[in-house]
C-alpha cells in the first residue's frame, strides 16, 4: 500500500469515527431526551413547555443543526491535518 493510500485510509477512518460519535450524540439527545427520559425531564419547563416535550419537538432539531457545524469544523481540521485543504 502506498503512502498516499495509507493517508487516505487514515483520513476516512478518522472521518467515520467523527460521524459515529456525532450521530451517537444526536441519537442520545433525540431518543434519550425525547423518549426515554421525557418523564424526568418534564418536571422542568422551557419556553412554557415541558422539557421532554421540547426535546422531542425542537431540541433534537437544534442539536442536529449544531452538530452539522461541529462536523464542518472537525472536517476542516481533519483536512488540514492530512493536507487535503490545499487541493
Amino acid at each position: 500500500m502506498s503512502e498516499k493510500q495509507q493517508k487516505a485510509s487514515a483520513y476516512w477512518k478518522e472521518n467515520v469515527k467523527y460521524l459515529f460519535i456525532l450521530l451517537a450524540i444526536w441519537f442520545a439527545v433525540s431518543y434519550g431526551a425525547g423518549i426515554l427520559f421525557k418523564d424526568a425531564l418534564n418536571q422542568f419547563h422551557m419556553g412554557g413547555f415541558p422539557l421532554g416535550f421540547w426535546f422531542a419537538q425542537q431540541g433534537s432539531i437544534y442539536m442536529f443543526v449544531i452538530l452539522i457545524f461541529v462536523y464542518v469544523r472537525l472536517m476542516n481540521k481533519l483536512d488540514k491535518k492530512y493536507g487535503y485543504d490545499k487541493e
